[in-house]
């Protein structure tokens, strides 16, 4: 009998991953990747793994924060006004969500998912040949208050077996002496690390075909064929020519197209395209910047990168799925850096060298993962937002493990993708 192969739709870092860990356990793998295979949400992102990320992005405050940068075009966030009856939804959600109970429940789950990711990108650094640094991650605080407020999530990090440490201005000139930092203090996280997301990317793509899973790009699911409450087949459309693909299993892995594809496949996974930008630039002689660090009040991610150059991103922008560059955004990111860093001044990018990616944003700040609850072989590895990177072999590994029917490494009931009903 011939064996049918797993189809995972969706070729970004959580669809490779699923791929990964179903190839290592001896599975036969097709990926199908809308894109042309040199895009997507992770190519151009910060490339930091961060377990310290703990705590989801509903959580209390944030809807006040929220409304008060709406007002500001170079705010690090932006609701486009649209009529969307899903945007309310999810936006009704998010609200009903954005309490300290959630986040008391979801804590330990980011905890697990993101130190299982860390020790799992250590151990893969030598076997894909990727840039992978343990220099951990700074978060700058302009102000008093909000320094405060980190200090609170170091002392509950700390609870949690996650180093942290409160650094005065002395010991944050010690950690960056070039660039010197004019703050009121920082939280430093030594036990995060980076890499480079496109060496990663195209490392594992190429190990992944090399071992002889197809991926096969330009394509989209179109449809589907079932008998009874399993998937039988689906209909591709590549290159302008439809294909039928007969599949064993099916993950849908599809980042921020998911909510739409879900709709095909009988299932409620609200959410909603949080576009983000970066620019990099060459590391400036005699002003480098060592650790990856987050300013804290802009909401900018920098990550040196192999050493070569810097990566700057930030923003996040729910307009739907606009491929159109704010560049308003883009200038808010530039000009918080000299904010922080006074001596380290950057120019406006023009718009041709600005990225830009969809993250793919659940209502509860938490991804989908596991069985879908539609079909018998359909399973769900989606909705990580900003945490893609961060938490991708993690949640390749442990869809891998619930579709071959093994003990996963941590319970996956609360990143359920029937929570919001079907």
């Amino acid at each position: 009998m011939v064996q049918k192969p797993i189809a995972i739709i969706g070729g970004g870092i959580i669809g490779l991953f699923s791929a990964y860990y179903l190839l290592e356990s001896g599975e036969k793998v097709v990926v199908i990747d809308k894109s042309s295979g040199n895009e997507g949400c992770s190519f151009g992102n910060a490339g930091m793994v961060v377990p310290s990320h703990f705590i989801p992005l509903a959580s209390p405050g944030m809807i006040e924060k929220g409304l008060k940068w709406m007002l500001d075009s170079e705010s690090p966030f932006y609701v486009k006004p649209r009529i969307s009856l899903e945007l309310l939804k999810w936006g009704l959600q998010f609200y009903k969500k954005s309490n300290q109970k959630h986040v008391d429940s979801s804590v330990p789950l980011l905890r697990d998912l993101g130190l299982i990711s860390k020790l799992l990108y250590h151990d893969l650094a030598q076997k894909l040949k990727y840039s992978y640094e343990e220099k951990g991650l700074v978060m700058y605080c302009k102000k008093q208050n909000t320094l405060d407020e980190e200090a609170h999530v170091a002392e509950l990090a700390n609870k949690i077996g996650i180093e942290a440490k409160v650094l005065d201005i002395k010991s944050i000139h010690k950690l960056e002496p070039e660039i010197r930092p004019e703050v009121a203090g920082a939280v430093y996280f030594p036990g995060d690390a980076h890499l480079n997301p496109t060496e990663l990317i195209e490392s594992l793509k190429k190990y992944l075909v090399d071992k002889g899973v197809v991926i096969k790009h330009n394509s989209e699911m179109i449809n589907i064929q079932t008998v009874g409450d399993e998937i039988t087949s689906l209909e591709i459309m590549n290159d302008e020519q439809k294909e039928m693909l007969e599949v064993g299993n099916v993950v849908l892995a599809a980042g921020s197209w998911s909510g739409i594809l879900g709709k095909m496949l009988r299932l409620n996974l609200p959410m909603q395209a949080g576009k983000g930008y970066s620019v990099s630039k060459s590391q400036v002689p005699n002003k480098e910047i060592f650790i990856p660090n987050i300013l804290v009040e802009a909401r900018v991610a920098i990550t040196p990168m192999s050493g070569r150059f810097v990566r700057f991103g930030g923003t996040m922008e729910i307009g739907g799925l606009d491929s159109t560059i704010n560049m308003n955004r883009v200038r808010g990111i530039i000009k918080s850096v000299p904010e922080f860093f006074p001596d380290y001044a950057l120019d406006v990018p023009k718009k041709e060298e600005v990225w830009y990616g969809f993250r793919p944003c659940s209502p509860d700040g938490l991804p989908y993962i596991g069985y879908s609850g539609a079909y018998k072989n359909l399973f769900i590895n989606t909705g990580h937002a900003m945490m893609g990177i961060s938490l991708a072999p993690a949640s390749g590994k442990l869809i891998a493990q619930q579709i071959l029917g093994k003990k996963t490494e941590m319970d996956l009931n609360g990143f359920s993708a029937q929570r919001f009903g079907n």
